[in-house]
């Protein structure tokens, strides 16, 4: 149980005592008035049991009312809270109380780490979310969690990606079979089909699936968007992109995506514009930073790029491709020695951690060395490296793509864009 300024969160459910709504992961729940009283009782006296009269005193302002009427009540509030209906207990001489389990703060805190979306934060999370996994029952949610926090390890090149594309299958899959598969679910398992698999028809399935189930999920319109960047469907981007503007304007995955969409229009100038505003909004997030300088970069402002390369290296110092993108935009500079430095560093680091090759390959190739380059593309299609799904779009290849080995990777690549399979 926590304060959220004036909310109360408990689980997934977060309760506004002067709003009269119950939200469950930000939708609201629908619940009359006085069933919402009766919750408001339950949660503030979390873990006490409250008898007949106390109950009528709190939630019905003295009046009379029988016993009948206060189960039938709470029975509303229970089928409210779904899976979670078991949290509210009748002892037949104490009374009803709300009893959130110990597994709970795990969970919360597991979320917390994962919304850090640093390395350390993440695997902080998946070993809350595995202790969770182990009490009172909380196996479903904290799937969830192990699963998004592996996919996300994979997708921002923390890890091996193939190695965690594993595993988040695996726990994908045991939550399908306990709950069936849900909008969050859908729009996972699209972003790793679209990322690792590059099967873009049927991500692209799941993601207008999980639209209609949930019409204002600005993560789910944010995935479909860059989906349709990486097919080059431009127009595509743009119109979903409205929508995530629409569902949360100042969301912070909806600002990344607003800049990244204009950098591979090659709208350059209009993503610096746009990065500076957002970086205004969201100073503390490296990937927004990221693409900033890429922007900035791609614009001729080579300094300024660098300024913001280097400040999202401090921000986020256990992802490697960030110190990659400043040594490539050191090289491109003139500036070889020290991307040769930062050259090294990345191979000693690669002895012991993932560094991945893509864009190990484009600081090779802007240090003039294009058979290593070719030489890290291929070792990031035979590691599943995520972000190869973005290979056509992505102004950072362009200065390969005259190379005549371009065009046979490109085409190992995308053999299953545009062909649809069954979903498992």
């Amino acid at each position: 149980m926590a304060l959220v300024g004036e909310q109360i969160v408990f689980g997934p459910f977060c309760l506004d005592p002067c709003s009269d709504y119950l939200l469950r992961d930000t939708q609201e729940l629908p619940l009359r008035p006085q069933a919402f009283r009766v919750l408001r009782a339950l949660v503030a006296n979390s873990g006490r049991h409250l008898d007949h009269e106390q109950m009528i005193r709190q939630a019905w302002d003295s009046a009379i009312v029988s016993k009948h009427t206060v189960t039938v009540t709470v029975g509303e509030v229970k089928k409210a809270l779904g899976e979670f209906s078991g949290w509210i207990r009748c002892h037949p001489r104490l009374g009803y109380c709300l009893e959130v389990p110990e597994s709970e703060e795990l969970l919360r805190t597991g979320w917390h780490f994962l919304n850090r979306h640093t390395r350390e934060g993440l695997e902080k999370a998946i070993d809350c979310f595995e202790q969770a996994a182990r009490r009172d029952g909380a196996e479903i949610r904290a799937l969830e969690g192990i699963s998004l926090a592996h996919l996300l390890l994979g997708s921002h090149g923390m890890r091996p990606p193939r190695e965690m594309y594993s595993r988040f299958l695996s726990a994908y899959r045991r939550v399908v079979e306990i709950r069936g598969l849900t909008p969050n679910l859908r729009v996972g398992r699209a972003f790793g089909l679209h990322i690792f698999e590059r099967r873009f028809a049927d991500a692209e399935a799941l993601l207008l699936e999980a639209e209609l189930e949930r019409p204002n999920d600005v993560v789910g319109y944010v995935r479909l968007a860059m989906l349709y960047v990486a097919w080059k469907r431009m127009d595509d981007a743009v119109k979903t992109l409205a929508k995530a503007r629409a569902a949360d304007a100042l969301s912070p995955i909806f600002a990344m995506a607003e800049i990244l969409v204009r950098f591979c229009r090659r709208d350059y100038e209009g993503a610096v514009a746009y990065g500076k505003k957002v970086l205004d909004l969201h100073p503390y997030l490296h990937q927004v930073m990221t693409f900033y300088a890429n922007a900035l970069e791609f614009s001729g402002r080579v300094e300024e790029a660098l300024a913001q390369y280097r400040q999202g290296c401090i921000l986020a110092s256990d992802l490697p491709w960030l110190r990659a993108m400043e040594a490539t935009c050191l090289a491109k500079a003139g500036r070889t020695g020290a991307a040769e430095r930062i050259l090294l560093e990345l191979r000693l680091k690669q002895q012991t951690d993932y560094v991945d090759g893509y864009h190990l390959a484009l600081l090779l190739h802007a240090l003039r060395r294009p058979d290593e380059a070719f030489q890290e593309l291929e070792r990031a299609f035979e590691e599943g490296c995520p972000i190869l799904s973005m290979l056509d779009a992505d102004p950072k290849m362009d200065p390969l793509r005259s190379d005549q080995r371009f065009a046979p990777l490109r085409q190992k690549l995308f053999r299953n864009v545009a062909t649809r399979g069954a979903e498992e």
